[in-house]
């Protein structure tokens, strides 16, 4: 992915400096930390209280490293695409206006009217202020541990929780969040894995206008991003935290229905395409 001295987003919040500093001296560490939030997104809860309660001294305050710098142009050159590719799909096959969403990048944790923003929580989007959170060091464990590095594997993740704004822009989020808690939990868990997918195929329909508009994308880029959503599928998360998979649970769809909807939005670019919640089979 060809990224570098393009043009940025201005609807980056940068957090990085007053951020809270995560995993305290003498708590978890190491491959434990690992395991702990393996297990939160294999389970989809948030282990943040395992990660700050550890005792010890506050962690020193965040400097930025040159990563961390790099991670942030990235993110907001990614950001910038994303904003340009959903404004003219909006207009074109919606005749509507697209309001983009603030990006907040974040390190160890920060708030949210969503709830503590962390490297537990993993990115997210949040409805109430219209902002997606984003500790990059997510982007290393995508890598290190869950087996999906690439620029565009990382593409993918902003991408993807870009497409839950785009779901809220359009009114099927707020849709969705009132029949999950009206619904049983079998019944919640399989709405939140048709929003979920939903989000992937609206990946894929950015990573299609992407490669078309800007010229800096190419084949091995699409396939990073379909092996960064193969690697976070629930089965995939729930084997990788020593768990046997167990679908009742899954919140976010399986390693081949997330990459199977990321490619049907590669392939399509239409919006209608993406109508996970009316698909028999997903």
């Amino acid at each position: 992915m060809d990224w570098k001295g393009r043009r940025g987003s201005r609807n980056i919040e940068d957090r990085r400096r007053s951020s809270g500093g995560g995993v305290r001296a003498g708590g978890i560490g190491g491959v434990g930390l690992v395991a702990v939030l393996l297990i939160g997104w294999a389970l989809g809860i948030d282990v943040t209280p395992l990660l700050q309660d550890q005792g010890g001294a506050p962690t020193a305050p965040v400097e930025l490293t040159d990563a961390d710098r790099a991670a942030g142009e990235f993110v907001s050159v990614t950001l910038a695409d994303t904003e340009e590719v959903w404004a003219a799909l909006f207009a074109s096959q919606l005749n509507r206006d697209y309001r983009p969403a603030t990006l907040v990048l974040f390190k160890g944790n920060t708030a949210s009217p969503c709830g503590t923003a962390s490297g537990a929580s993993g990115p997210f989007y949040c409805p109430s202020d219209r902002k997606v959170y984003l500790d990059t060091e997510f982007f290393v464990t995508l890598d290190k541990r869950l087996g999906a590095g690439g620029d565009f594997a990382a593409a993918y993740v902003v991408a993807h929780e870009v497409a839950h704004h785009v779901q809220n822009e359009l009114g099927i989020l707020g849709q969705s969040t009132q029949l999950r808690a009206d619904a049983s939990e079998a019944e919640s868990n399989e709405i939140s894995v048709r929003t979920e997918l939903q989000a992937d195929c609206l990946s894929g329909i950015w990573a299609r206008e992407a490669a078309a508009r800007f010229g800096s994308v190419d084949r091995g880029d699409f396939e990073e991003a379909v092996n960064a959503a193969r690697q976070i599928g629930d089965d995939t998360l729930q084997a990788a935290a020593g768990r046997a998979p167990q679908p009742h649970t899954f919140t976010h769809g399986t390693s081949d229905q997330r990459a199977g909807w990321f490619l049907t939005g590669l392939n399509s670019g239409q919006m209608a395409d993406c109508d996970t919640f009316a698909a028999a089979e997903l």
